[in-house]
């Protein structure tokens, strides 16, 4: 019965900790999304199961003598499940590394590449001893290894102040060159979620079999607000140019028909 008891008191003491532990990253995780606070309460929390089930078994002579035994061998014991979970203690280590150094943090878009081939692309959701978790754009979670993260290439847009992303449009060659940047200036400087100006540079980028194509950057806050921002431009252009009487040049294609008489 005393071991229950005892028992009984390092498990609520060990739940009661993690419970009090969680709490306080809870409330920090709160203000920051650094993924060096996720990874460390997972390491805290270890710590803490550690000492309490330690401690515990040194509460009762059968238990002690057997953890005098590991902690005597503890030498051989680290040797072995060094060489057996290397792979894990591999993951744990570039944990260690990725939130030392903060390559990325949570809710932040990330591109993981390695070999030219892109891994993982989306959200980071969270990181935890062995991995992190990405959320991609196709509603996915992608599990990648921390080792992974951490010798891959990782692209996060969220290092540059702005973010700039290209529109193309494409204008006949009968259309009024001149009317078209103007409008597309307009409708660029317009937008809410721009940092355009009306001064911004619109340029003609080349040449196709159907007319000219006119080209511009649209700088934005985020990547969130660039999506946006250029959907909104494109639509907003096929109506400004209709207005105008500034073609778009399509193909299309008849079709006849050898019965048609």
């Amino acid at each position: 019965m005393d071991f229950f008891i005892k028992a009984g008191v390092f498990i609520a003491v060990a739940l009661g900790l993690n419970y009090i532990v969680n709490l306080i990253y809870k409330y920090v995780l709160k203000k920051t999304k650094a993924i060096h606070l996720r990874f460390s309460k997972s390491v805290v929390n270890v710590i803490i199961d550690v000492v309490v089930i330690y401690s515990l078994a040194q509460q009762f002579d059968i238990t002690k003598d057997i953890s005098k035994v590991l902690l005597q061998s503890g030498s051989l014991i680290i040797a072995i499940a060094t060489f057996a979970a290397q792979q894990a203690l591999g993951n744990v280590i570039s944990g260690i590394s990725i939130s030392a150094s903060k390559p990325y943090n949570e809710d932040e878009k990330i591109k993981v590449v390695q070999g030219g081939t892109v891994i993982a692309e989306g959200i980071v959701k969270d990181v935890t001893l062995r991995h992190t978790v990405i959320y991609q754009f196709n509603g996915e979670s992608c599990i990648v290894p921390n080792s992974v993260m951490d010798t891959s290439v990782i692209i996060n847009t969220n290092y540059t102040e702005n973010i700039g992303n290209f529109v193309e449009v494409e204008i006949s060659y009968d259309a009024d060159v001149e009317e078209a940047i103007r409008i597309m200036r307009k409708v660029c400087a317009g937008h809410e979620l721009t940092l355009n100006t009306e001064a911004n540079a619109v340029t003609a980028s080349g040449y196709t079999q159907n007319g000219i194509t006119l080209k511009t950057t649209i700088w934005t806050e985020n990547l969130n607000d660039s999506f946006q921002a250029c959907s909104d431009i494109r639509i907003a252009l096929v109506s400004e140019f209709k207005k105008s009487g500034i073609e778009i040049p399509y193909q299309t294609v008849t079709v006849n028909s050898p019965f048609h008489t």
